[in-house]
């Protein structure tokens, strides 16, 4: 049976953002909150992960690190040079670099299930670059905003920690530990997730209220270019280096899809809430973009998965 509730993202991504417009006096006193929003999102991912799962894709890594080397190295080039070329204001070019440096986004896993596309790879991709941004996001963020500003790497490092990495094994220890417990939650961890990650976008543009409407235009255009720009050009380069239609969608939607509200909590605890806006704007456009695109590429299955079950049907 589908979820129904959690399909319907990019409407409670759109409606909460209204929430967090029309009510951001009374929901600014709730700031703190951000950060063990992200830390639940994150703990619902580990609950779905095993070391099976990474098992399984480790076998076959080509895939695997492309997806990876894309996200870290084409997203932020990518937010580099769209916040250059539309010489957006200094703190929203560090809320594009952030979003740009983060890992990819939990709901990619639901937008590969939508667009047919290889979950398990998906799966392992947003864990091993979530793990690696522990490393990665810091030092990339440094790269790009040393010119603007300094980058305190350290005290990064210990957010991403905290509210990504320890949730993220926590989940996966109780999965491993208490399995007949998790599977018996199992149909509600995708609603947590969804409310959890629309409450942060709420928060976000609360937070933000006094600035989108000065700011908001350009910065929706970025935040549309960046993300559809990463969409297509993941899918280009991973057709480039060989990989199969159906392997080349999983990465496109992975690369594309970032995880915005990290990004935003970053950006409220080291930068300023002005920061934040790019990564509010993009968890609702990356879900709205990627919802139309795994329903178009849904509709059109891959010439891989026709042959693929061609030959299960002839056996």
């Amino acid at each position: 049976m589908r979820d129904y509730f959690s399909l319907l993202l990019p409407l409670w991504a759109l409606l909460a953002s209204i929430i967090g417009y029309v009510f951001s006096p009374e929901l600014t006193q709730f700031k703190n909150a951000l950060i063990p929003l992200i830390a639940l999102i994150m703990f619902v991912m580990g609950l779905t992960i095993t070391t099976q799962d990474l098992q399984e894709t480790f076998k076959e890594p080509r895939p695997l690190l492309i997806g990876v080397i894309l996200q870290f190295l084409l997203m932020p080039a990518l937010a580099w040079s769209i916040s250059l070329f539309l010489e957006l204001p200094r703190e929203i070019l560090i809320g594009m670099i952030l979003v740009g440096s983060a890992p990819g986004g939990t709901s990619s896993n639901v937008l590969t299930y939508l667009a047919g596309g290889r979950v398990a790879l998906s799966v392992s991709m947003t864990a091993i670059s979530t793990l690696a941004s522990v490393i990665v996001t810091p030092w990339v963020t440094a790269l790009y905003l040393k010119e603007v500003i300094e980058v305190d790497r350290g005290a990064m490092l210990l957010s991403i920690a905290q509210m990504i990495i320890i949730p993220v094994l926590f989940g996966m220890l109780i999965k491993a530990k208490l399995p007949k417990l998790v599977t018996r939650a199992q149909p509600i961890l995708p609603k947590i997730a969804v409310f959890s990650i629309a409450a942060a976008i709420c928060l976000v543009v609360a937070l933000n209220a006094g600035a989108l409407i000065s700011l908001g235009t350009l910065t929706l255009f970025a935040v549309v270019l960046h993300n559809l720009s990463g969409l297509i050009a993941g899918y280009t380069l991973s057709r480039a280096m060989g990989q199969d239609q159906i392997t080349a969608r999983t990465i496109a939607i992975e690369v594309g899809t970032q995880n915005s509200g990290m990004a935003s909590a970053l950006a409220v605890k080291h930068f300023s809430v002005l920061a934040a806006i790019p990564s509010a704007l993009f968890s609702i456009i990356q879900n709205i973009i990627g919802t139309g695109l795994a329903s178009f590429w849904a509709a059109r299955p891959s010439s891989d998965q026709t042959a693929r079950n061609r030959l299960t049907n002839d056996n």
